[in-house]
């Protein structure tokens, strides 16, 4: 199961996405409403949780533009606020489901649950992209003609990058997700991984490259 986190308090992102991660899902966590509007398109997602206070774009935009776009991913919004009046707009929005800050992580395990067995479980056991795939369940990538296993957080990274092959995905995301919001890992650690794959997908004599978006960060890309 895969699950979409838009949450503008890195801490409480970080948390949403261990309490998630404790049930199995494999978690993306962006911190604006245009990352995640970015992300819920580019992606397949069984779920996603979605602050209504956002920086730029607030909740109820982000859930109306991927309706619009056809994005039928249950969205269950978190927020502070608990009048009828924003429980009535954010659903009236397209979002399934709402639930106001402080809740238990019973209650959140208990909804997520809930909105997934509504939508159906589908799982992937596999992101590929051009002629590597990585296996989910086993952290190798593989060519055609040869495998390299991952450590934890090559795969982490590697996940990300091919969950969105087409999107830059920034160093900041990279540190949130794969490090955590409480580590002390800066953009030194994340260029370290980046070299350890380059090399990996090297010995695979693979044509996918990992392409320095500068000031940006990177994004997956073919040889001609």
């Amino acid at each position: 199961m895969r699950a979409l986190i838009i949450e503008d308090e890195k801490r409480l992102a970080a948390v949403l996405k261990r309490i998630l991660e404790d049930q199995s899902f494999r978690c993306d966590a962006v911190n604006d409403g245009q990352s995640g509007i970015d992300f819920a398109l580019a992606n397949s997602y069984d779920v996603i949780l979605l602050d209504v206070m956002l920086p730029d774009k607030d909740g109820f935009d982000v859930v109306k533009t991927i309706r619009e776009a056809k994005v039928h991913t249950p969205v269950l919004m978190l927020t502070a606020k608990d009048s009828i009046p924003d429980k009535v707009l954010g659903l009236n929005a397209g979002a399934d489901d709402y639930m106001t800050k402080p809740f238990s992580t019973e209650e959140l395990i208990a909804r997520v649950k809930a909105l997934t067995r509504r939508s159906g479980e589908v799982i992937l056991s596999t992101l590929s992209f051009h002629d590597i795939t990585l296996d989910l369940s086993s952290f190798d990538l593989k060519s055609a003609s040869s495998c390299v296993h991952l450590s934890p957080r090559e795969f982490e990274v590697m996940r990300l990058l091919l969950s969105s092959p087409r999107v830059a995905v920034t160093k900041e995301t990279l540190i949130l997700n794969v490090w955590g919001a409480d580590s002390n890992a800066d953009d030194n650690n994340v260029e370290a991984y980046i070299s350890f794959l380059r090399r990996k997908l090297r010995f695979l004599s693979s044509r996918v490259s990992i392409k320095n978006l500068q000031r940006v960060g990177y994004r997956l890309e073919t040889e001609e």
